[in-house]
């Protein structure tokens, strides 16, 4: 079995499309991506999840002549396993330091009215 490694920005990129998109070709992928990155190179994207997949972290179904790739983790446990390393090495192991600085800078008025529903148990 390959070993699947850490995610780098890029390939964050990619898991992100695929995740929203679902299962898709690098075509597909490639496309909507350059909705937000125009300069991106549709060899650039094909060559990251050919790497993506001999790193165990993308499944290629080969069966058609156009290659189909898909995420292998799950989004929230790629994100919770990132948010744990994150916590370790940047907050000395405090989520509690992590959260704070988040809300210091980085969560609109919109974003703090859910987080205070959710702490008072009012979220669905």
């Amino acid at each position: 079995m390959k070993k699947r490694t850490k995610p780098t920005s890029a390939e964050m990129e990619m898991m992100r499309v695929l995740w929203e998109i679902g299962p898709s070709t690098a075509k597909q992928v490639h496309e909507f991506a350059q909705k937000t990155r125009p300069e991106l190179a549709y060899a650039s994207v094909l060559r990251l999840l050919q790497v993506m997949h001999s790193k165990g972290q993308l499944s290629r179904d080969e069966s058609q002549r156009a290659h189909v790739y898909a995420a292998i983790a799950e989004q929230d446990s790629v994100q919770t396993s990132l948010v744990k390393d994150l916590i370790q090495k940047a907050f000395s192991g405090s989520a509690k330091a992590l959260v704070l600085a988040a809300l210091k800078s980085h969560v609109s008025k919109e974003e703090r009215a859910e987080i205070q529903k959710f702490l008072h148990g009012e979220e669905e």
